[in-house]
């Protein structure tokens, strides 16, 4: 597979590099000047069909690049007030000047028309005006509408199936990342075209020098000074009653921008998603994440069913953020910036599951409800300097999590009555966090300097408490009459199981890189050290606070890790009109260090690792781009492989890791392949895409699993998985009937070593998914925009296999009556089967909606759910349980709300 991989390949680049030509020459007119602003293409002999095409500059200067395989094709010129003027040339490179003689442009009617999309450089614009419908009111919703862009539910974006690097609205990156409010709530009529940036460098002074394949967006609004946003604010009848509040007020201006944002909701929206990051720039800028606890311990949840979210989450949720930019000096290279947001949610969730384990032939039976609480709050200072000369940008920025969960169990199980159990669980999870990342890029003649420093450190507490303490089953042995052993359940006395952690992490990066050009070659030798330890506590408070027993060390944790890497590296960059290249060659010397005395846990290893990776991009013909990538990385053993000590991380599970185990080593390679095609001529845009991965590991886990305990251990033994992936996605608006289609499918397939119960095995699994899109505005009285999803797979191994099935489809419908006035049907249906059981879950939905154009405001009266179902059913079987899931889901509800633009 591999042969075949890298000859096809071989063959790609031969056939590329073989087929291109490039004709250049100048364009004048008959007394000898320049003709600016004439158009040149490249079409096949004797058709119409554009292969290539070019605008001369303002000297008359052109250059085309094609790929034909004819011998010979179509020149064509044209320009206002002149004769056009075509030419059949060999498919050869070659060097042609043209002199076109004048002739007057006769226009019998003036008929202005914008293209719908244009392309210059590595920058291309869409017409949003030639994309909206009578009901779009967002730039999320014309955003869905253009080929080649995909918008998510959260309202962050990809192009070409890639995120994006940076978001910016009149070239300036207000939200640093977290731009699906501005997605959400930017009215499309304040928007005059979108600019997708390719292979965008968003640092100045490394443009040209370090190249990029990562694409960004640039929302270019109708006026320099803009007032604006969106509102809504509804009311509905349920049980209990729900509302919806959003008010987004925002304001970009050419020294100040920002945005409030208020949002609230019980109705199933997951605003608080539109504050994460989405769009990270790139490691030049420094190091940026969404925050995260480190989830150690939980409550045991209720299932979530493969719905849209707003089916099934039963919510209450208040969401506030603000963002400001601005440029505190005269100079306006520098930039202030201050982000802040709050987060309060109270979700509900309610499961009903039957699972029968086939090997050990007992069925268990489980309802849970949740009440799951988020409190959240984040800061952040960010000071930038971003010019030709020099670059600057520190991000200070603080977390803190309140999180409490709760959850109420009923168990029961079909071997004995004695394990048939209600319980109680809650979950407290603080956790505060720091983080301060620095970069500088600083000009030294012909070189540039580069210093980067990250500093992290968080503290994570968890306290789980379940009651009663029969419920948490951990068997031990104790002697009983005529000393046959008899199995007693250690915490059947306690009243409570608690169980606290804790855990401190520090995390430091720092680095400097010398940069040095020569021609279309930048070089890039880097220094750095990376340093981590964290400090691991836990015990149960039961056992350690026990007036009638020792405190048990085997349940308790004081463990010590540290990992210290100091590195070198090169980066080799290549930047020319076709050829963009970027590797990175570091060489790492890993030391880790874990020490925990009472579990006898003291580990130590060192390792020199090579670990390159990159990427080679081709840009030819105007519309092709293709591209090769790559990396090879290792992972050693993190702490929470060494950990020793007993822990109760879910209350039906235990784990602890043998301290005899030898350290994890992790190698993995991958290498993909991309092909792109993007013509703004056609409204056409397609991408292809292969990636082989190989993941070899010298541990296998082994999971034994009783009632209520479960131990990992591993096996020292050489095991892999390969997976071989390919995807392909095909995009094209066809203005004539204003439909905006696309297809895609993917293809995944591995194969891996497995292990249970001490037996080894081999897994395979392949999985399909099929996706097609239609949006469509051809008629005035109807819009319509539909979303079908399938997907197909098996699981094949040695132990058994199985099969599932899944249809999705999401259908829009809206019917203009009268005018300003619109009904909407919308049809959710998500299909889903597992060997001979089947299940259909339905969902409709109707919305009237009337505009008072002269206010820009909406009316809107919603009848979600109209069937009133109440719970999603499905199926899974694998070769060692077979499961049946209700969840419950949203009933039916009635909604009135009033929509209105801030400005």
């Amino acid at each position: 597979m591999k042969t075949k991989f890298f000859f096809f390949l071989l063959l790609c680049c031969s056939v590329i590099t073989f087929a291109q030509k490039t004709i250049t020459g100048k364009v004048k007119n008959s007394e000898g000047d320049a003709v600016p602003s004439a158009s040149v293409t490249i079409e096949e002999k004797g058709k119409d069909a554009i292969i290539a095409y070019a605008i001369t500059n303002s000297k008359g200067e052109y250059k085309v690049t094609f790929t034909s395989a004819d011998s010979s094709v179509d020149l064509k010129i044209k320009a206002f007030n002149h004769k056009p003027v075509t030419q059949s040339v060999q498919n050869t490179t070659q060097n042609l000047d043209f002199t076109l003689s004048a002739e007057a442009t006769e226009i019998e009617e003036i008929q202005l028309k914008t293209r719908l999309i244009t392309k210059r450089g590595d920058t291309i614009s869409y017409d949003i005006q030639s994309f909206d419908t009578k009901n779009d009111r967002t730039l999320a919703d014309v955003l869905k509408r253009m080929p080649g862009i995909e918008v998510n539910k959260d309202g962050s974006i990809l192009y070409q199936g890639q995120p994006l690097s940076k978001f910016y609205v009149n070239g300036k990156d207000l939200m640093e990342g977290g731009y699906g409010v501005v997605n959400n709530a930017l009215p499309k009529d304040a928007v005059q075209k979108v600019e997708v940036l390719e292979n965008h460098q968003p640092v100045k002074i490394l443009q040209d020098k370090v190249p990029s394949d990562q694409a960004a967006i640039n929302i270019k609004l109708k006026k320099q000074v803009t007032m604006t946003g969106r509102g809504e604010v509804g009311v509905g009848i349920s049980d209990p009653a729900i509302w919806n509040v959003k008010l987004t007020p925002m304001f970009f201006g050419q020294k100040n921008q920002w945005v409030v944002n208020y949002k609230t909701n019980n109705t199933g929206e997951t605003v608080e998603n539109e504050g994460n990051m989405f769009a990270m720039g790139n490691r030049w800028e420094g190091r940026r994440s969404n925050a995260s606890q480190n989830s150690w311990l939980a409550v045991e949840r209720a299932s979530v069913p493969n719905l849209p979210e707003k089916r099934y989450l039963m919510n209450n949720i208040h969401f506030l953020s603000a963002n400001l930019l601005t440029t505190p000096f005269k100079n306006k290279e520098w930039e202030l910036k201050a982000n802040a947001s709050y987060v309060n949610n109270a979700v509900e969730r309610e499961s009903y599951e039957e699972t029968f384990f086939k090997k050990e032939n007992f069925t268990e039976v489980s309802v849970r409800d949740n009440n799951l609480y988020t409190n959240k709050a984040k800061g952040e200072l960010i000071f930038t300097k971003n010019a030709k000369q020099g670059f600057f940008k520190n991000v200070t920025s603080f977390n803190q999590f309140w999180n409490e969960d709760r959850a109420a169990i009923s168990l029961q199980n079909s071997l004995d009555n004695a394990l048939n159990k209600d319980s109680r669980q809650s979950l407290s999870s603080p956790t505060s966090s720091f983080q301060n990342s620095l970069s500088t890029i600083i000009p030294l003649k012909s070189k540039m300097l580069n210093v980067m420093s990250y500093i992290s450190y968080q503290d994570d507490n968890q306290l789980l408490r379940v009651a009663p303490g029969n419920y948490v089953f951990y068997p031990e042995e104790i002697s009983g009459s005529g000393n046959i052993p008899v199995v007693q359940n250690l915490f059947g006395d306690f009243a409570t199981v608690t169980q606290d952690f804790g855990m401190k992490t520090l995390e430091a990066n720092h680095s400097a890189t010398m940069g040095f050009t020569k021609k279309f070659w930048t070089f890039t030798p880097e220094i750095g050290f990376n340093y981590t330890s964290n400090n691991l506590d836990s015990e149960i408070l039961e056992l350690a606070n026990s007036a009638s027993s020792q405190r048990r060390e085997e349940f308790t944790n004081d463990l010590r890790f540290s990992r210290a890497v100091p590195y070198a590296g090169l980066g080799v960059n290549y930047k020319s009109e076709a050829w963009t290249v970027g590797i990175q060659l570091p060489v790492n010397y890993n030391m880790i260090r874990a020490e925990d005395a009472a579990r006898m846990v003291d580990k130590s290893f060192n390792r020199t690792t090579f670990e390159p990776s990159g990427f080679v991009q081709y840009s030819f013909a105007s519309f092709w781009k293709a591209a090769v990538s790559g990396n090879w990385n290792y992972n050693f053993a993190a702490i929470d492989d060494l950990y020793a000590g007993i822990l109760m991380s879910r209350p039906t599970s235990f784990s602890a890791m043998n301290p005899a185990n030898p350290l994890s080593e992790t190698e993995s390679k991958r290498v993909g392949s991309r092909l792109e095609y993007r013509n703004p001529l056609n409204n056409l845009f397609f991408n292809v895409n292969y990636s082989l991965s190989q993941t070899d590991r010298n541990l296998i886990a082994d999971v034994n699993r009783g009632f209520g305990l479960g131990i990992i251990s591993y096996i020292e033994q050489d095991n892999r998985t390969v997976t071989n992936s390919q995807s392909a996605e095909i995009g094209k608006y066809f203005p004539k009937f204003k439909s905006n289609l696309s297809l895609s499918f993917r293809n995944s397939a591995s194969t891996s070593d497995n292990a249970r119960g001490g037996q080894i095995f081999e897994n395979k699994n392949s999985t399909q998914n099929l996706t097609f899109k239609l949006n469509n505005a051809y008629f005035s009285w109807m819009t319509l925009d539909y979303n079908f999803t399938t997907g197909w797979g098996k699981n094949r191994s040695s132990i058994g296999d199985s099969e599932t099935d899944s249809f999705n489809h999401n259908l829009a419908l809206t019917l203009y009556p009268v005018e300003n006035h619109s009904v909407t049907l919308n049809w959710d249906q998500l299909n889903y089967s597992s060997g001979a059981q089947n299940f259909i879950n339905g969902f409709y939905d109707l919305t009237y909606q009337y505009a008072w154009t002269a206010k820009k405001v909406d009316f809107e009266l919603k009848w979600l759910n109209i069937a009133n179902k109440k719970v999603f059913e499905r199926v899974f079987d694998d070769a060692f349980t077979y499961s049946f899931e209700q969840i419950r889901i949203r009933p039916s509800q009635v909604m009135v709300a009033v929509k209105f633009n801030f400005k």
